[in-house]
Protein backbone atom coordinates (compact mmCIF):
# COMPACT_ATOMS: atom_id res chain seq x y z
CA UNK A 1 0.00 0.00 0.00
CA UNK A 2 1.46 3.29 -0.82
CA UNK A 3 0.65 6.52 1.61
CA UNK A 4 0.29 10.00 0.66
CA UNK A 5 3.14 11.92 2.93
CA UNK A 6 1.99 15.30 2.21
CA UNK A 7 -2.02 13.89 3.14
CA UNK A 8 -1.07 13.05 6.39
CA UNK A 9 0.93 16.08 7.03
CA UNK A 10 -2.48 18.27 6.32
CA UNK A 11 -4.70 15.89 8.51
CA UNK A 12 -2.39 16.03 11.27
CA UNK A 13 -2.04 20.03 11.18
CA UNK A 14 -5.68 20.29 10.90
CA UNK A 15 -6.11 18.37 14.14
CA UNK A 16 -3.76 20.09 16.15
CA UNK A 17 -6.34 21.41 18.97
CA UNK A 18 -5.23 24.88 19.04
CA UNK A 19 -8.41 27.23 18.42
CA UNK A 20 -8.50 30.04 14.93
CA UNK A 21 -9.69 32.66 17.33
CA UNK A 22 -7.95 32.92 20.98
CA UNK A 23 -5.01 30.53 19.81
CA UNK A 24 -5.42 28.02 22.84
CA UNK A 25 -5.08 24.66 23.21
CA UNK A 26 -8.40 22.67 23.76
CA UNK A 27 -9.77 19.21 23.16
CA UNK A 28 -12.80 20.40 21.80
CA UNK A 29 -11.31 22.14 18.89
CA UNK A 30 -10.74 19.09 17.34
CA UNK A 31 -14.79 17.75 18.58
CA UNK A 32 -15.64 21.14 16.88
CA UNK A 33 -13.99 20.26 13.96
CA UNK A 34 -15.48 17.23 12.69
CA UNK A 35 -18.85 19.09 13.91
CA UNK A 36 -19.31 22.20 12.56
CA UNK A 37 -16.20 22.37 10.03
CA UNK A 38 -14.65 25.16 12.38
CA UNK A 39 -11.57 25.05 14.76
CA UNK A 40 -12.88 26.60 17.68
CA UNK A 41 -12.50 26.14 20.76
CA UNK A 42 -16.03 25.67 23.43
CA UNK A 43 -16.05 28.74 24.74
CA UNK A 44 -14.91 31.04 21.24
CA UNK A 45 -17.95 28.72 19.83
CA UNK A 46 -20.77 29.69 22.95
CA UNK A 47 -19.36 33.60 21.78
CA UNK A 48 -19.61 33.15 18.31
CA UNK A 49 -23.10 31.41 18.38
CA UNK A 50 -24.68 34.11 20.84
CA UNK A 51 -22.69 38.09 19.03
CA UNK A 52 -22.25 36.82 15.38
CA UNK A 53 -20.58 39.21 13.33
Amino acid sequence: MIEDIDKNKTIESELDDICEECKNIDKSVTENLMLTGYKLCKSCRISKTIFPL
